[in-house]
């Protein structure tokens, strides 16, 4: 009979340690799921945050560019509805100075290259000196240049030329002031004159500038 009481003793012990050993790894299985949980969660509610402070700093930036646009919009109605241009000219004729003020700056640095245009301007402004133009040279440099991109960055680019003329003293000077004085910027390299005041031969050899137009680079950002 004692056989049989300390057999059932040790069968309760066993279910007991049994039992035991089953709490104790649902105990450590509840932890160590808890805690992946509250990792988890943490991470997406610092990934959460982190959006909500990037949609914050938009929405700010948004609120900065849409004021800097109404002010800039304002600042360019007055530029152009002056009534009078910067060149002194009718912003709504058609002489040599006449134009709006946005179409002035569009000429003096055009956004592309177009030497036939360039060769008709320093025509017209060459006659308006009264001086003969004997001939107006360069290198049409169209197809290199058309390969040129609007960029976030562009910088003007020369366009060389050489200019013959011939007149009195007097007007070969005027020449070179209209040249100085002109939207379009001219830079002289060198210059060359013979004759006498009467009649004097002159060659120019410079170069204006084109730039390639501003490119706005709208970007977005992945938050991670």
């Amino acid at each position: 009979m004692a056989k049989v009481h300390v057999s059932t003793k040790r069968l309760m012990i066993d279910k007991t340690n049994a039992r035991i050993v089953i709490i104790t790894a649902v105990a450590a299985f509840i932890v160590v799921f808890t805690l992946v949980a509250a990792k988890a969660l943490i991470s997406q509610a610092a990934y959460q945050n982190k959006v909500i402070n990037k949609n914050k700093t938009a929405k700010q930036q948004l609120k900065d560019d849409i004021q800097a646009t109404n002010s800039l919009v304002t600042s360019y109605q007055a530029f152009v509805s002056t009534s009078q241009n910067a060149l002194g000219g009718n912003p709504t004729g058609n002489g040599g100075q006449d134009g709006d003020n946005a179409t002035i700056v569009l000429d003096a640095l055009p956004s592309e290259y177009d030497f036939p245009a360039l060769a008709t301007s320093l025509e017209k402004l060459i006659v308006g000196q009264r001086v003969q133009i004997a001939s107006i040279t360069g290198t049409d440099d169209e197809i290199a240049q058309s390969g040129a991109k609007a960029s976030a960055k562009p910088a003007p680019v020369p366009m060389p030329f050489q200019v013959s003329v011939t007149g009195t003293y007097q007007n070969l000077q005027s020449l070179v002031g209209a040249l100085n004085k002109s939207i379009r910027p001219f830079k002289i390299n060198t210059l060359q004159i013979s004759g006498d005041q009467k009649s004097m031969n002159m060659t120019i050899s410079a170069e204006t500038y084109y730039q390639p137009a501003k490119s706005l680079n709208i970007t977005e950002q992945v938050v991670k």
